[in-house]
């Protein structure tokens, strides 16, 4: 990671903060992109854009540009930036799936189209997206989530396929995050045989590094401890 610059959307989640935090601690720059407010000021190494909305496509070129202005240039862009809902198709509303929609794909291609020449610029461009393994079968209830991050497989493919050769786009497709918002959900559950945000940051942050370079348009299981 040491010298290379990031861009982290979703970086005061319990993801993205763990990610961002990860990769300062190993010599990389890094910018958070949030839709929260920003809690620290800027430094040489960190800077966070927050009150961001990256289904907007203004709103992330103009968070992208800031990042790109602040550090001078872009290395890889990790897009966590996301949500959630479970329900039903006969039950639910129409507007649960366009606002998956948003959160899932939107924040994901309108960031990834701002960043794209940036990371062009780089030696060694890179996207990261977050899938889910959910994404792969839908279960009751998984509708509208499920069909949104199957969105986002098809565009980390799609990218991949279009920006061969100059930028590696790939994407991590995780189980159940363990996270307190999950385990406060599913109180029942066995947390042991969750993915830990640590162990995703990692396989998130080798598919940033210079070691893989040959990987472009996988998506990557990551289903924790068994």
């Amino acid at each position: 990671m040491q010298d290379k610059t990031l861009i982290v959307t979703g970086a005061l989640g319990a993801l993205g903060k763990v990610v961002a935090d990860v990769a300062q601690s190993r010599g990389a720059r890094v910018a958070g992109i949030d839709h929260a407010p920003s809690q620290i000021p800027a430094t040489a190494d960190r800077i966070e854009i927050g009150g961001v909305d990256l289904s907007d496509a203004a709103q992330a070129k103009s968070a992208v540009e800031t990042a790109a202005k602040h550090f001078g240039r872009l290395d890889a862009l990790i897009n966590i930036a996301g949500g959630f809902a479970y329900e039903t198709v006969g039950d639910g509303d129409i507007k649960t799936w366009h606002r998956m929609h948003a959160l899932n794909v939107l924040t994901a291609l309108n960031t990834s189209h701002a960043a794209l020449p940036h990371l062009a610029a780089s030696q060694a461009g890179r996207i990261v997206n977050i899938g889910a393994m959910g994404a792969l079968q839908a279960g009751s209830g998984m509708g509208p989530y499920a069909a949104s991050k199957a969105g986002v497989h098809r565009l980390t493919e799609a990218l991949a396929s279009e920006w061969k050769g100059k930028v590696t786009v790939n994407a991590v497709l995780p189980s159940i995050i363990d996270t307190k918002a999950n385990r406060a959900d599913m109180p029942k559950a066995d947390f042991s045989k969750w993915v830990t945000p640590h162990e995703l940051a990692e396989v998130i942050l080798f598919l940033v590094s210079d070691a893989a370079s040959g990987v472009t348009g996988a998506l990557i299981p990551v289903s924790g401890r068994v």
